[in-house]
């Protein structure tokens, strides 16, 4: 899978541009603040429609403009000369349209699977010394990029959490939750059980499959023998303990744990006024050889552990038949010598990648590729 020809309509700071992407690597070039990154995110956005910079969609659109507009050739493979054109209008406040082959779609989410990426950016240390929802997220990203149709299921738990939440926040204020707020609490915990089993089911399928690949990169990027591993860890006790019993889990059995744990701590719930259960507090526990990566991870190791992570992500999408782009948004920078070659060793068999770097002596030369260099919001080929 590879991209050709990227349109970019009053996104961030660029009024119109447009540039064509070849296979193989791609190469942008620029003092920072120019707008390199700009490009690589406009093209991952157009593939999870979400951005690794911000969490809104208000910073996307140029000051001025109402809208931006994103527009893609997405080639199916170097063997398959299949096309897609995908464009996104990102409307703020607004429901985002889509359309493909220029089909309106129903729902921006349509577009998701016509594209496939595996991004890494200097916010990818978050994923070993950040929070666990930074890590939550990561998962996911996978998990979509693997099942598109779960970036509904997510959208749909997300939902019931904040109804679910502002029912809890009401009865909390109240010191009492009635008759017909429990029957609703009752609709929601339903809604919760269905949704969460299945993302439960999809993160620890993720891992799982995940570990071999990430014991690999780990071992490919790092100069050092230490293994790592990543293990998915719900907060429920009897989650976890089904999880690394069962050979094959069970997304009925997986529902029945989080009914039973609701009802366990429905009071404890509406004392607080938040939700207490389901896969949005659950953690994903990162180690190195012995020790976990948290807190104990020197600079290095959590940099070569947050790109095995992307490595294993990329080489297990390709070992399921996915050809994703790699998007590597001024990452060699932060690398050593030894590092920046092992990564590219890794990444030289992708059928696309798109870099970013302040000066090109910061990309090894076996990253050879097209060009291009960007100024104060203009592109040229360099």
């Amino acid at each position: 899978m590879y991209v050709t020809d990227v349109e970019l309509v009053d996104f961030r700071n660029y009024e119109h541009a447009n540039l064509e992407f070849a296979p193989g690597v791609n190469v942008l070039t620029g003092q920072n603040g120019q707008g390199k990154t700009n490009i690589v995110e406009a093209v991952a956005y157009l593939a999870t429609l979400t951005s690794h910079r911000v969490g809104v969609d208000a910073p996307l659109v140029r000051r001025g403009a109402e809208r931006a507009v994103v527009r893609a050739r997405v080639v199916a493979g170097l063997d398959d000369r299949r096309v897609l054109t995908l464009e996104l209008e990102i409307n703020p406040g607004a429901a985002n349209r889509a359309q493909l082959n220029r089909a309106p779609q129903r729902r921006a989410r349509d577009l998701l699977g016509a594209l496939r990426v595996v991004a890494f950016t200097p916010d990818d240390l978050g994923l070993v010394q950040g929070d666990p929802a930074q890590r939550r997220d990561v998962v996911d990203d996978l998990v979509v990029t693997r099942w598109p149709r779960l970036a509904g299921v997510k959208a749909d738990y997300d939902k019931v959490i904040r109804q679910r939440n502002a029912l809890l926040k009401t009865a909390a204020s109240r010191g009492r939750l009635d008759a017909e707020a429990a029957a609703t609490l009752d609709v929601w915990d339903a809604q919760l059980v269905s949704f969460g089993a299945e993302i439960v089911m999809t993160r620890a399928a993720t891992i799982t499959d995940l570990g071999p690949y990430l014991v690999a990169s780990y071992q490919a990027i790092a100069p050092a023998n230490n293994l790592a591993a990543a293990v998915y860890a719900p907060r429920l006790e009897e989650l976890r303990a089904y999880l690394n019993e069962a050979e094959s889990p069970s997304a009925t059995e997986i529902a029945d744990v989080l009914h039973r744990a609701l009802s366990q701590r429905r009071l404890d719930e509406v004392r607080r006024g938040v939700s207490l259960v389901g896969p949005h507090r659950d953690e994903i526990e990162l180690s190195i050889g012995e020790l976990p990566a948290k807190g104990y991870a020197s600079h290095g190791e959590a940099w070569s552990l947050a790109l095995a992570w992307r490595l294993a992500g990329f080489h297990l999408l390709r070992a399921e038949g996915i050809e994703p782009v790699l998007l590597l948004d001024d990452v060699f920078a932060e690398l050593d010598a030894t590092r920046r070659d092992r990564l590219a060793t890794e990444i030289v068999a992708a059928e696309q990648t798109i870099i970013t770097a302040a000066v090109r002596e910061d990309i090894p030369a076996s990253l050879d590729g097209h060009n291009f260099l960007v100024q104060a919001g203009t592109i040229k080929e360099a």
